[in-house]
């Protein structure tokens, strides 16, 4: 049985964390807009903190140590309702070993990130069975254009609905929004591709692929319990050839046999993968008797969908209805 944190509500507070990267990261506009956002929302925001510590090391991130003393910090706080990541990165499995997965079980809130911080999703709900939300970072929140479905989709989940049917956005972005926040490029959404039709129920597991790949073999990788439906994406550095091999990987464990339905993010312009070669990929025996629906609003496009990890999913018809339990 998962464990669901509460719904956050007007005058409660939030604290960001930076597990991965730092605030440095993040330009004045970003830092903000993602702070008037929160407190619209009827926010109380404070920050951990190591978020800003002068001391980063090569990847931005503060030690080990004091990033581990934040996520305590965080979940230890009874004031503090939920917790939201700075920004992804690439170093978040570091932490897996040294959480307090007692405190943090005794202490369920609002955890949401995504990216790198998979890493963080998949050893605590392993360790925890808590579940916690595949959304935006404090710095997605500060997007000024484009943004809207994500904030929709966050506030729908995190305060009002424990469950509701997933829908694709009008229109989404791949562009370097950070640089310039005036300068943007919107595509129209074709939708999801249906790369197989079929009918799944099961608890959602997955995040970012390479990143919950990094637990493989260890305890900090959620089992493929009985009726998994799995959802993953991948950033630009994913080219096909990179996503299949690591797909594979999944595919491998012993028990997928537990999964049965697949649910794919959009993939990014660098990553060069289009449907044609994205079915010819998913043409496999371990994936010929399940649903798989890909191009959702997940991952490293924008905008995003908040998507519960231990939370409920059902495939029917093509369509995805969501459920925290």
């Amino acid at each position: 049985m998962s464990i669901v944190p509460a719904k956050l509500k007007k005058s409660d507070k939030v604290m960001i964390i930076a597990p991965s990267r730092g605030l440095k990261l993040l330009g004045a506009d970003c830092r903000q807009i993602a702070e008037e956002r929160l407190k619209n929302w009827g926010l109380e925001v404070v920050f951990a903190p190591n978020t800003t510590d002068e001391n980063f090391d090569m990847e931005g991130s503060a030690s080990v140590a004091k990033r581990v003393e934040d996520i305590h910090t965080a979940f230890a706080d009874k004031s503090v309702k939920g917790i939201f990541t700075v920004i992804g990165g690439f170093n978040s499995n570091q932490l897996a070993k040294h959480l307090d997965y007692d405190l943090i079980a005794k202490n369920p809130k609002i955890f949401s990130g995504f990216s790198d911080i998979t890493a963080l999703h998949a050893a605590i709900y392993a360790q925890t069975k808590m579940v916690t939300y595949y959304g935006p970072h404090y710095s997605s929140l500060g997007m000024l254009k484009g943004c809207d479905y994500t904030l929709s989709n966050a506030h729908n989940i995190l305060f009002e609905n424990d469950k509701f049917e997933l829908k694709a956005s009008d229109e989404w972005s791949d562009d370097a929004w950070y640089i310039n926040q005036e300068k943007r490029e919107f595509i129209k959404n074709e939708g999801w591709w249906q790369i197989r039709e079929g009918e799944a129920e099961g608890t959602i597991i997955g995040g970012n692929l390479c990143t919950f790949n990094l637990h493989l073999g260890t305890k900090y990788r959620p089992q493929f319990e009985k009726n998994t439906i799995l959802f993953i994406e991948d950033d630009e550095e994913s080219h096909l050839v990179h996503f299949e091999r690591n797909l594979q990987a999944l595919l491998n464990q012993d028990d997928f046999v537990n999964v049965k339905g697949l649910v794919i993010g959009r993939f990014q312009k660098a990553s060069k993968v289009d449907r044609a070669a994205l079915e010819f990929i998913l043409d496999k025996p371990e994936l010929k008797n399940m649903p798989i629906i890909a191009n959702i609003d997940m991952g490293h496009t924008t905008p995003i969908a908040t998507i519960p990890l231990g939370g409920k999913c059902k495939i029917k018809d093509g369509r995805i209805f969501i459920s925290e339990k």
